[in-house]
């Protein structure tokens, strides 16, 4: 509760009032208050009715809470905090640590905080161990593939019931002709039996229909229920962040704004409880050393207002952390001068490079700051970031732009985590796979022919540009495919650019558990993990920068194939279609020049020499038809191909570009990337 009151608070220092949100924390505290005082804490309960008191006047109001009276209930917040802390027995303070940073508005989950004491009884509240968590979850995933095996059984039972009704109906007619006899014999008691069998089995078949969907729902709710309990959603450390930047630079009377993204990824507690404490130290060092006063920021024309911005995002196997901040940069000859003085460098500090100065201020002992507050000057800081890195088996990279701001690169291995994620197929039929949902920009449905190439190494159009093309079972495998073949085509952003990924099938999307693939298991290097789906089979989790890169080296490898840089000319006055045209043509392989007038082109064709032409038609001052006459006119140009690309398609046009020389005529409404490159490859040799 105390960490969904910081969140509110800090949205309504935020973005103003919102009655909304003001009606829900007085909710808040009034809950708190009562539960307070059925546990006999009256000095919890008295902090809450101060929050109600201060709260109250802006239910129905459309005023901004002052800043004063956001700073009375943040200060009753941290005082409700000690007072849970205080409840901790001492031999619980272990156990409770992450209920301790909570209060301090640290939280890494308000569900992990520490035991609290009601007299007369105790409650404790402990934190699950993570390995006990992990044999829960694979209990649970073992137990649903058992009662999916299970479920397969009731086909038998269905099997058995029509057995039963061909009994039945083989017994009836015998059972009839003894009646009409008015005879009682064997076949009316056959029947009987029949007609119970077929009674018991159908009963037998609903009850275990029944029974194993209720097992298995509760399984799925045990097995989400264990989840949450393993891992915990970033966004709580990114709360913690915000409240420590408010408060720095409330202490330091500085004016900062605060963003995050990411905060949806979810990760181990206990990775996040690490993790946590660098990214805290990283911030409260942006606002003290980093950020310029207010008059200082103008005088070097900036805005009044600094900025720090904490990103979180997945890197294949990696979880990276991202801080930056649009101060003056570190210091560095401030580090150099301190390290000194202080007998951590020699003189020959001076040869250092900055790589090296911030690896010395991340061992710790340095503080740039002229006194000691409680937030800077003891020079205990960054250490704090180079240890916990340490302990995670990640690195730290330190970018300085001086004058312009710094950035903190944490990347962490990724032990288990929770994503959304796109189910696809390779091939019809086969295993399902996942790429994580966040990488992905758009799904087409691709006809054959808007797939440049026959090879790996093809190519579609995709915001008028060409991006590279592969199938999902050649970046898995490496084997080619068959031309002539329509997709459906995820499109995928990585570092590397975008790239489009062939599938057969989208089978949907799910929230996915995904764990780490054993050191010993040899598998596809774009395969970052594996989890298992709600019928306990298996499914691979793909990297999207793996496929990404996958991608433009097949690309690449093809583009080698291509003829070798033969030099292209497109001449148009649209910019639009110069551009398209010069991305399909050099993702092929060719050196391609652009011009955006015919005189322009021919200027351009007499001082160097072309394997081909691409002309428009309609352009102002000579057009497309005149400047194929022209250069057939010109003995140095006659024999140089050219193509005619426009939107004009009556027939009377088609014929004029024969009359002229073109070689080629094509539509722009009918453009096809691939049957231009077909088009044009024995042109150009």
């Amino acid at each position: 509760m105390l960490d969904q009151f910081a969140q509110g608070i800090l949205e309504l220092e935020k973005n103003g009032n919102n009655t909304a949100m003001v009606q829900r924390l007085l909710r808040l505290a009034h809950t708190l208050k009562g539960a307070a005082r059925v546990v006999r804490q009256s000095t919890i309960a008295e902090r809450a009715h101060a929050i109600e008191d201060t709260l109250a006047p802006f239910r129905d109001c459309a005023d901004a809470i002052a800043r004063e009276n956001i700073d009375a209930i943040l200060g009753h917040l941290d005082e409700i905090g000690s007072q849970i802390v205080s409840l901790v027995p001492e031999e619980d303070q272990q156990s409770a640590d992450l209920g301790k940073s909570a209060a301090e508005g640290n939280a890494v989950n308000a569900a992990t905080n520490g035991a609290t004491v009601a007299a007369p009884d105790v409650t404790r509240v402990i934190r699950a161990d993570i390995a006990d968590m992990d044999a829960v979850l694979d209990g649970v995933s073992e137990t649903q593939a058992r009662f999916n095996a299970l479920r397969r059984s009731t086909d038998a039972i269905e099997q058995i019931g029509h057995l039963a009704d061909l009994l039945r109906a083989q017994v009836t007619p015998h059972a009839s002709a003894e009646r009409s006899r008015t005879v009682s014999g064997s076949s009316n008691q056959a029947l009987a039996l029949a007609e119970e069998l077929r009674r018991k089995v159908g009963s037998l078949a609903g009850d275990i229909t029944t029974i194993i969907g209720q097992a298995d729902r509760e399984l799925r709710q045990l097995h989400d229920a264990a989840e949450g309990l393993r891992l915990v959603e970033v966004d709580t450390v990114l709360s913690a962040l915000r409240r420590t930047e408010r408060d720095c630079a409330r202490a330091l009377s500085k004016q900062v704004t605060f963003e995050a993204g990411g905060g949806e990824i979810r990760l181990d507690a206990d990775v996040l409880g690490v993790i946590q404490g660098a990214l805290i130290q990283i911030v409260r060092n942006a606002v003290a050393h980093g950020i310029e006063s207010e008059s200082q920021r103008l005088t070097d024309g900036k805005p009044a207002v600094g900025r720090i911005a904490v990103g979180v995002s997945r890197r294949g196997s990696k979880i990276r952390f991202e801080c930056r901040d649009d101060g003056r940069g570190i210091d560095l000859e401030a580090v150099r001068k301190v390290a000194c003085e202080r007998g951590l460098l020699s003189a020959i500090a001076n040869d250092l490079s900055a790589e090296e100065l911030v690896r010395v201020l991340l061992r710790g002992g340095v503080s740039t700051s002229a006194a000691v507050t409680d937030i800077s000057g003891r020079g205990v800081g960054l250490d704090v970031v180079r240890e916990a890195l340490e302990r995670l088996g990640g690195d730290v990279t330190v970018h300085i732009d001086p004058g312009r701001g710094t950035t903190f690169e944490l990347v962490i291995p990724r032990s288990v985590t929770s994503i959304p994620a796109l189910i696809v197929e390779a091939e019809r039929g086969d295993d399902a796979i996942a790429i994580p949902l966040d990488s992905i920009r758009k799904i087409l449905r691709l006809a054959a022919g808007e797939i440049a190439g026959v090879a790996a190494g093809a190519s579609i159009v995709y915001e008028q540009k060409a991006i590279p093309f592969v199938p999902l079972a050649a970046a898995l495998n490496g084997r080619r495919w068959p031309a002539g073949r329509a997709w459906t085509a995820i499109v995928i952003a990585g570092a590397d650019g975008v790239a489009a990924i062939g599938v057969a099938r989208v089978v949907g999307t799910a929230r996915t558990v995904v764990r780490p693939l054993p050191s010993r298991l040899r598998a596809s290097p774009i395969a970052v993990g594996a989890s298992l789906d709600g019928e306990g089979n298996p499914q691979l989790i793909l990297d999207p920068e793996g496929l990404v890169s996958t991608a433009h080296g097949v690309w690449a490898a093809e583009a080698d194939i291509a003829p070798a840089k033969r030099p292209v000319l497109v001449v148009d006055d649209s910019l639009t279609t110069r551009m398209l045209e010069k991305s399909i043509l050099e993702s092929a392989g060719y050196d391609v020049d652009v011009a955006s007038s015919g005189e322009e082109g021919l200027d351009i064709i007499r001082r160097k020499p072309f394997a081909l032409i691409l002309c428009d038609v309609e352009m102002p001052g000579i057009d497309g038809f005149t400047f194929v006459e022209r250069i057939r006119a010109d003995t140095a140009l006659r024999d140089i191909p050219a193509i005619l690309v426009t939107s004009r398609s009556a027939p009377e046009d088609r014929q004029r570009g024969r009359d002229v020389g073109a070689h080629g005529y094509i539509v722009k409404s009918e453009f096809n990337q691939a049957e231009l490159l077909t088009m044009i490859r024995p042109m150009v040799g």
